[in-house]
């Protein structure tokens, strides 16, 4: 049976719901306030707890988190390994195309001549250029779109969506990007993904009980 745009978006409901109202929200915010009071706002609320597990956290939007979680899916479905690597590849060329494209500064360089107002996190390399978009913000809701369409329980896509979000947040607080670096690079992982599984996953191959298996075999 063809898989259409409409039914990815009610397999991923429990993600995409929650995702709209943010981004509505997101995007009042950037109408509202200017790009240095948003950054100022975000960069006031540190504490040391957050220093420590942003630092950590940042590192769930790696790439190389959706390699390992595509190889894991392997084991159980190639099929399901499948979108969640090429979903991976397929937005990280179009982050990094943009970036290239865009080339806008980070916000250390952005706010050079205000930097005593800025908080930075001990330890934690700062970048300068190609900022937007996010590309861990990309890779983690490409990843969490992926995992709720692919997992049986549909109500774990909130729990994804929340660690996502987590992800991104962790860019603004560790002053690696901006604001719209984040709500952009989250678009893009959501958007372009769904329109991907909507395309890929309706080809004969994928729906073979070959590509349903894994390099696990059960009975």
């Amino acid at each position: 049976m063809k898989t259409g745009l409409l039914d990815v978006l009610k397999q991923i409901k429990f993600l995409f719901i929650p995702y709209l109202i943010a981004l509505g929200i997101c995007l009042v915010i950037g109408l509202v306030y200017t790009k240095a009071q948003i950054y100022f706002t975000f960069n006031s609320w540190h504490f040391a707890f957050g220093d420590v597990f942003f630092a950590l956290w940042t590192n769930m939007g790696d790439g190389i988190i959706c390699v390992l979680i595509a190889i894991g899916l392997l084991f159980f479905n190639y099929r399901k390994g499948f979108l969640m690597g090429t979903s991976y590849i397929i937005t990280s060329i179009i982050a990094q195309v943009l970036k290239r494209i865009i080339a806008t500064p980070r916000p250390v360089i952005y706010f050079k001549a205000e930097a005593s107002k800025m908080y930075l996190v001990k330890g934690v390399e700062m970048l300068e250029t190609l900022s937007f978009p996010s590309g861990h913000t990309v890779s983690a809701f490409s990843a969490a779109v992926v995992l709720t369409y692919i997992t049986p329980r549909k109500t774990w896509g909130l729990v994804f969506f929340v660690l996502a979000v987590l992800v991104g947040y962790s860019r603004m607080y560790l002053s690696e990007h901006f604001f719209e670096d984040v709500v952009g690079g989250s678009a893009i992982g959501v958007i372009v993904t769904v329109f991907w599984i909507t395309w890929i996953d309706n080809k004969a191959f994928l729906r073979s009980e070959k590509w349903n298996k894994g390099l696990i075999k059960t009975r």
